[in-house]
């Protein structure tokens, strides 16, 4: 793949890029229903490289203009045409769409994925892969269409999903090939929040704004802490946490980040019953 320094936004058309305060915008832009064709799969993957190691960067959102699709399911028609010559093998590493999964999950910085209509498949799969999803009252759904025709998720969703929901509303999912809409999917957890469909896009884009202010090192580390929660047992994970900020009290940011905090009002009465509003006033450079 081409390294962040040989690519340019305007290489990509399927995505359409939009950078601004610190957040890159990718819309999907794959009609009629957004399928993850090998095609769009090698541009997400493409961006997940463009953007993971430029620092100008700090805040990723996927999201689609098309009010039915966020991106449909993998392309089916590409999965019939994988070879099945020999028997099944099993891999030592990750690669291909599992990779790409990995690099979003992974990356030093945020990964949101604005669900505002209809998503299944591969593309459920690379949403759980992020950090957050968003969806749409009456519009947002997810389905995994895997196992009635055949085959399973396999681009890490029976993985993925257990996690964020549990095991037995994974199985109603994936066995049951069933329809997941928006208030559900918010209840079982799968989406960190279902909004009315005219609030989706606009809660989205100033989250997106609103971390991109913060001090990249404390957004990429405590992301680093979080997903050890999914990697290591308990102790080892308290281990990893420790050192995380003792690393992140040696940066730069640190200091003068809690130096505004604290001018801003925080540690008073009147400062701490408003400390979400006072956070969101903290920027520093970096």
């Amino acid at each position: 793949m081409s390294t962040p320094a040989q690519m340019t936004d305007d290489d990509f058309v399927l995505l359409h890029i939009e950078r601004d305060a610190g957040v890159a915008f990718a819309t999907i832009d794959a009609p009629p229903i957004n399928v993850m064709t090998p095609a769009l799969f090698r541009e997400l993957a493409k961006f997940s490289t463009h953007v993971a190691d430029d620092d100008s960067v700090r805040v990723i959102v996927l999201r689609s203009d098309n009010p039915d699709f966020f991106i449909a399911h993998f392309d089916v028609t590409a999965i019939l045409g994988y070879p099945t010559d020999g028997e099944a093998e099993r891999p030592t590493e990750h690669a291909g769409f599992h990779d790409m999964c990995e690099r979003y999950r992974t990356m030093a910085k945020a990964t949101i994925v604005e669900i505002g209509g209809r998503v299944g498949g591969g593309g459920s799969e690379l949403s759980m892969s992020c950090d957050m999803r968003f969806g749409a009252i009456d519009r947002t759904v997810i389905n995994q269409m895997e196992v009635p025709i055949g085959i399973l998720p396999g681009g890490t969703g029976t993985q993925r999903l257990p996690r964020l929901v549990g095991r037995g509303r994974a199985m109603e999912v994936i066995l049951g090939g069933v329809d997941l809409d928006a208030r559900a999917a918010e209840q079982w957890g799968y989406l960190n929040r279902a909004l009315p469909a005219d609030e989706l896009r606009p809660f989205v884009t100033a989250l997106a704004y609103r971390i991109a202010k913060f001090p990249p090192h404390a957004v990429a580390l405590a992301k680093q802490a979080v997903n050890a929660a999914d990697e290591l047992p308990l102790r080892e994970g308290l281990f990893e946490e420790r050192y995380l900020f003792q690393r992140l009290l040696r940066t730069p940011q640190a200091k003068p980040a809690m130096e505004q905090f604290l001018e801003l009002g925080g540690q008073t009465r009147e400062g701490e019953m408003r400390v979400a509003d006072i956070t969101g006033e903290i920027s520093t450079e970096g």
